[in-house]
């Protein structure tokens, strides 16, 4: 600070600066550039600003104009349960029966739409062989399910390296169904056989029997029984000639169970037996839940089949009269004929054992028929329970199913 005496007022160095041309041109000079950048980042953030600005408008606009289940659509992305930690693109949710060349490209056949799987034993061979060769000259893809364990009896066979073998000793076709047809393993067909071994095909067509049943609608169904030629436990099996497909019997059964026109339930409609179904591939990734994975003789799984149905099951389930089948009804499990035993004894299932003295013998095919009935009312006791727990289902079908005496 410059100080003077008198009338003269203190001056500041700034002050004197600014009367000084020559500094003056020289502050300002300097002050030029550092305002230049001022104005310069201010000018750039409010351009950033507004481009933030914008964008985020934009983002609400689109959101407002969107439904909700897509605005978080990687929180609300539904994948397969243990894939989230690879990117979606990657994930194989299906596969298929069809078999790859070890090098090369595979040949260009057709491929198979449905699948045709039949549980076997050595003794029924000439009875498999016609049913096998029936189904491959259609273009299906055959699974062999081997419960009695012997699988080179089938080599000299020409079809034998075209099927899949799959051997477990003393088990049955549904066993079988359970581990080794999970509904992403056959969701490439469209339609899944699952039949028994003891069947006659000389009047059936695979491919006209599939034309018929896309053409009336039936997700579930079975070819009718020669009923002159077929062992026939039910009246709705057997074959009518008035129509290419019935749904429903108006006779009353062995059983006494009476039948008519207002008749909702099985056994009168929406029902078929076991032992030659055939699923659509939407009804059969119901019915696979539906099977319980330790009863493996399926006793009552018939009755509830309707739930499968994929709507109404009066309409959605039918027996084709068309395309006709024999049922020898011949014992395929277990043992006919008496045998000795001396030692402890498992029945065909496994699940329970009997000590037998060595003058007592055991009648394995009986043992096998007791065990369905135990699992017939175990199962029943399951859905009964389970329609009891469960608060959100709703029943969608009011008369109740007609029980049968067995």
């Amino acid at each position: 600070m410059l100080i003077v005496h008198g009338n003269m007022k203190p001056i500041s160095s700034f002050g004197i600066i600014l009367r000084d041309p020559k500094y003056r041109r020289s502050s300002l000079c300097s002050l030029f550039p550092t305002a230049s950048l001022f104005f310069l980042t201010l000018l750039v953030g409010s351009i950033y600003t507004a481009l933030q600005y914008k964008e985020k408008l934009l983002k609400w606009k689109l959101e407002e104009n969107l439904p909700d289940s897509t605005i978080n659509t990687c929180e609300n992305e539904c994948r397969p349960p243990g894939s989230k930690p690879l990117p979606k693109g990657i994930v194989a949710k299906t596969s298929n029966l069809e078999r790859r060349p070890l090098w090369g490209l595979p040949k260009k056949l057709n491929s198979s739409r449905s699948l045709f799987a039949i549980a076997v034993g050595l003794k029924q061979k000439e009875t498999v062989d016609k049913m096998v060769r029936k189904f491959l000259s259609s273009n299906f893809a055959v699974m062999l399910f081997h419960y009695d364990g012997i699988v080179d009896g089938w080599k000299d066979l020409e079809w034998s390296n075209s099927v899949i073998h799959i051997s477990a000793l003393d088990q049955t076709k549904w066993w079988f169904a359970k581990r080794f047809l999970h509904p992403d393993i056959v969701a490439a067909y469209d339609y899944i056989f699952l039949w028994d071994e003891d069947l006659g095909v000389d009047n059936f067509n695979p491919e006209r029997y599939i034309s018929i049943v896309k053409d009336e609608g039936l997700e579930i169904s079975q070819p009718a029984l020669d009923f002159s030629h077929s062992e026939v436990h039910h009246q709705i099996t057997a074959r009518g000639r008035r129509a290419n497909v019935h749904r429903r019997t108006y006779k009353s059964g062995e059983k006494g169970i009476g039948c008519d026109d207002k008749s909702t339930a099985p056994p009168c409609t929406g029902w078929i037996e076991v032992m030659a179904p055939v699923f659509s591939r939407a009804a059969w990734r119901c019915v696979w839940y539906l099977i319980q994975n330790d009863l493996i003789h399926a006793w009552g799984l018939d009755m509830q089949l309707g739930y499968c149905a994929q709507g109404d099951r009066t309409q959605n389930i039918g027996v084709v009269d068309a395309e006709y089948i024999v049922h020898y009804g011949l014992p395929t499990l277990g043992e006919p004929e008496k045998k000795a035993n001396t030692s402890e004894s498992k029945n065909l299932t496994g699940l329970e054992t009997q000590v037998v003295t060595p003058t007592k013998s055991v009648n394995f095919r009986v043992e096998v028929r007791r065990q369905s009935y135990n699992e017939y009312k175990i199962f029943r006791r399951r859905w009964k329970k389970a329609v009891e727990e469960d608060q959100c289902w709703t029943d969608p079908y009011t008369e109740p199913i007609k029980e049968i005496t067995i």
